[in-house]
């Protein structure tokens, strides 16, 4: 048994599933079980345009405190899954972009893996970025694999977003050209583009150090979608719970944008939560703490009460 087995920590185990001929790497953390207990919840991690799994919810930043999203919510007691999309971390390189639809694809083939391995028929997401526009994706197209659904630096037709207006000026590009550049000073942009201050310098260099191995470019359909597609998502089709959580600094949506899209949900159980002084990247932040509570508390809200 390791150390982190003998001392509760939370240990990781690694998958590989196929899409067709496709090969993509799952990975799941939790605490070791113990004898007898029940089954725990599934959270599924969607990570988003430019950086894979581990580093976006398994990152380490050395003298930096805590950073794994995995480890903040299997020592709550969540079963913990995520998975490096098509073209990204460890998962095959194709010749495709990689877009949303490609994701919702890649998260079908995932799911049915966490499903076997936990005997969970309903999961619960929390998507980043465009992993919140995969994950809502997916939630269209497979309900009833989804509880609960997080929505993280969400955008819905991309109405007023300064970070999209400028993304646009490179759309001929993505349509032309299924990868992009992205190297350390994009890594570093991601942290200053909005609101600078809003996270530790060290963060962009860790998150450098563990992705810029998997190489310097990466798909570009995310990219496509979210710059000449949008919505790709519709409202009326969630049926899931929703909370959308938006950092105040976000450059990646308007408020009203994201509000139209909230209204719209015709599940009643929803939530719309606005955590100050965050922008974008909102588990790297100075704040990450205060994404880590509202989660836990819309993942654990009671069920409701029929009189």
């Amino acid at each position: 048994m390791s150390d982190d087995a003998q001392h509760g920590a939370p240990t990781r185990a690694d998958y590989e599933v196929k899409k067709g001929e496709v090969s993509l790497a799952v990975y799941r953390k939790r605490l070791p079980p113990a004898a007898g207990e029940a089954p725990r919840p599934v959270l599924f991690l969607v990570h988003g345009s430019s950086n894979s799994a581990l580093s976006s919810f398994d990152l380490t930043v050395p003298e930096g405190g805590e950073y794994s999203t995995m480890n903040v919510f299997a020592r709550l007691g969540y079963d913990v899954w995520t998975m490096d999309h098509e073209n990204y971390g460890r998962s095959s390189r194709t010749d495709g972009n990689s877009d949303i639809a490609s994701g919702v694809a890649d998260l079908i083939a995932a799911t049915e893996l966490a499903i076997r391995a936990t005997g969970q028929e309903r999961l619960h997401f929390m998507g980043e970025s465009s992993g919140a526009l995969r994950a809502a994706a997916f939630a269209m197209a497979r309900p009833e694999r989804v509880g609960r659904i997080i929505l993280n630096a969400f955008t819905y037709t991309g109405r007023n977003s300064p970070t999209l207006a400028k993304r646009a000026e490179q759309v001929e590009s993505f349509r032309t050209h299924n990868r992009r550049l992205r190297d350390r000073a994009m890594i570093r942009s991601i942290f200053t583009r909005d609101h600078p201050g809003t996270s530790d310098p060290r963060v962009a260099e860790a998150l450098a150090d563990a992705e810029l191995v998997h190489g310097e470019d990466v798909p570009t359909g995310t990219y496509l979608d979210m710059t000449a597609n949008l919505p790709v998502v519709d409202p009326l089709q969630v049926h899931a719970a929703v909370m959308i959580v938006r950092g105040e600094h976000d450059g990646i949506a308007s408020e009203e944008d994201l509000l139209d899209f909230f209204a719209k949900l015709p599940n009643p159980d929803r939530q719309f939560v606005v955590l100050p002084g965050a922008a974008h990247a909102l588990v790297f932040g100075h704040n990450r703490h205060q994404l880590w509570h509202v989660v836990h508390a819309f993942l654990a809200m009671p069920p409701r009460r029929d009189l």
